[in-house]
């Protein structure tokens, strides 16, 4: 099988972010498939494709993989005016590859929701070929509930993009229930969706018990409580320095939280904690991935934070999440939702109200005064890890499905 796979923000476990599209492109080229992958620049990665042409892309193999990157850069943080730009450029010009490349399948991965054009523009004219779309997000509603975006044309018209992508697929896959749901509302067949969320990595993520100090600002008398990931406006981070505060108030000096990623809102939140003496704080870049779980193995508690938005408690499948439980941390998240519900049915964490920082201050110093239960949650969460999430599982899940397709 020969597989043309979209993905603008492709990465490897030499970057920072999410490695989804990488890890099931390297299973599928192990068991025999081709897979040309076509991505975007990233700011977090160099994939070092030996090849530039005049074209204005680069390509070259990644561990087995033909990789076509397009010389197109999208930052989180520029505006939404610029990247919409940039989503709309990298759309069309990536749509040739839908022309010029043999394969059996094309599978564009979102987000941007802008990804599905090439897939829409192919089956206007090679019907035959089959498409699968991957949702990731809901889009548009997570950014009209958010605010970020208010202009009921451009809502519309997101709106369209989102229904024609959804029917002109021949099946799609969901990365939560409540994205599965979302699908289903505009008329696609159950049976054309398939629920595969986020994996655990369980080679890479594991418990461990790494030195304290390799965190800056902490020690062995520390309780590290740790956020990685994105610093946008959709995280909502204003809330763990009003965490900070409460815990300041409460003279909980040992617990200090920790801060991994980049976006467009750090600069703010640095200045947030300057300011307000929030030297409980500790912000840091983002790190490869396997940098990333060394760090973990020094962390206490992993930190789910997300904006007070009705859409976050279903309609994502943050990454995070799953390196913390693979990591064997309990986890806290400050939302409601299918991530909240499996903290609470597999006794490995808590959710606490997104509208009071202060509990989820106080829950955090019960922790630090509670070994034992740490132990019990993080070996829970390590349980559920295997259990439910490994890679291995839901690649082989997500085989199956395309190949069906």
């Amino acid at each position: 099988m020969k597989i043309l796979y979209y993905h603008q923000y492709f990465q490897t476990r030499n970057s920072a972010g999410g490695t989804r599209s990488y890890e099931f492109s390297k299973r599928l080229v192990e068991i025999g498939h081709e897979v040309t992958i076509i991505c975007a620049r990233s700011s977090s990665e160099d994939l070092s494709l030996n090849e530039k042409t005049g074209n204005g892309y680069r390509q070259g193999l990644v561990d087995g993989i033909n990789v076509i990157q397009i010389d197109l850069l999208s930052s989180n943080k520029s505006n939404f005016f610029h990247r919409s730009i940039v989503f709309l450029r990298f759309a069309f010009r990536s749509t040739i590859f839908a022309f010029k490349e043999d394969f059996d399948l094309l599978l564009a991965t979102s987000t941007p929701l802008t990804i599905g054009i090439p897939g829409i523009i192919l089956k206007l004219f090679k019907p035959k070929k089959k498409f699968v779309f991957e949702v990731r997000d809901l889009w548009p509603e997570l950014p009209k509930a958010m605010g970020v975006i208010k202009n009921p044309v451009i809502l519309w018209l997101m709106k369209r993009l989102e229904v024609i992508t959804y029917k002109s697929a021949d099946a799609c896959i969901g990365l939560s229930p409540g994205i599965v749901e979302g699908i289903a509302r505009y008329g696609v067949h159950r049976n054309k969706i398939a629920l595969i969320p986020n994996a655990c990595d369980l080679d890479l993520f594991s418990p461990g018990k790494q030195d304290k100090s390799i965190i800056p600002g902490c020690d062995d008398k520390s309780f590290i409580a740790i956020f990685t990931g994105a610093h946008g406006i959709a995280n909502g981070l204003d809330y763990v320095l009003d965490v900070a505060k409460y815990l300041k108030e409460m003279n909980a000096h040992s617990i200090q939280l920790v801060l991994i990623g980049d976006g467009s809102q750090k600069n703010k939140l640095v200045d947030r904690a300057d300011q307000s003496g929030l030297n409980n704080c500790t912000f840091l870049n983002p790190v490869p991935k396997h940098k990333l779980a060394k760090i973990l193995q020094a962390a206490d508690v992993g930190m789910m934070i997300l904006a007070d938005v009705n859409a976050f408690s279903y309609g994502t499948s943050p990454n995070k999440f799953f390196d913390y439980i693979a990591s064997g941390l309990p986890v806290m998240v400050n939302h409601y939702g299918w991530v909240a519900d499996m903290l609470k049915s597999n006794s490995c964490g808590f959710a606490i109200d997104p509208k009071h920082p202060e509990d989820y201050a106080q829950k955090l110093v019960e922790l630090s005064l509670n070994p034992e239960l740490c132990s019990v949650l993080g070996t829970n969460s390590r349980a559920l890890a295997e259990r439910d999430f490994s890679r291995d599982d839901l690649t082989d899940k997500w085989i199956d499905f395309i190949k069906n397709v």
